[in-house]
């Protein structure tokens, strides 16, 4: 397992949010680790620690919220920022149930994704 404080995991069907954020995330100086859904997910939390995982809410397969909860399982202090294009109470409340650490509506503010990361990243040291 590869230990380093800035591995970030970024869970979201959808490739471009995916490269953004990546791209976003080496210029910030973390090491973004992607993944297109919960299975590619799980596996990268075999083989890496994490400092943060940004999470899509819906994706197809396993949902953000099952993703949420296997990601907790396995790492319950893990901060997790969720991203949803749908406004759905239920689900944030869910999230929330579940320990989900923020989120954000999408489209999002790359600036207010760094502001939360370093934030939450901040108090984890």
């Amino acid at each position: 397992m590869c230990s380093f404080m800035n591995h970030i995991l970024v869970v979201d069907d959808e490739k471009g949010i995916r490269l953004l954020l990546q791209e976003f995330l080496k210029r910030e100086g973390y090491m973004p680790i992607v993944a297109a859904n919960g299975d590619e997910a799980l596996d990268a939390m075999k083989k890496y620690i994490f400092s943060c995982a940004l999470l899509d809410m819906r994706m197809p397969g396993m949902s953000g919220l099952e993703v949420l909860a296997a990601l907790k399982q396995i790492d319950a202090t893990l901060p997790v920022i969720m991203m949803t294009a749908y406004g759905e109470r239920q689900l944030i409340e869910q999230a929330n149930e579940l320990g989900v650490t923020h989120y954000f509506m999408k489209p999002f503010s790359i600036l207010e994704v760094r502001d939360v990361l370093r934030q939450i990243l901040r108090q984890e040291l």
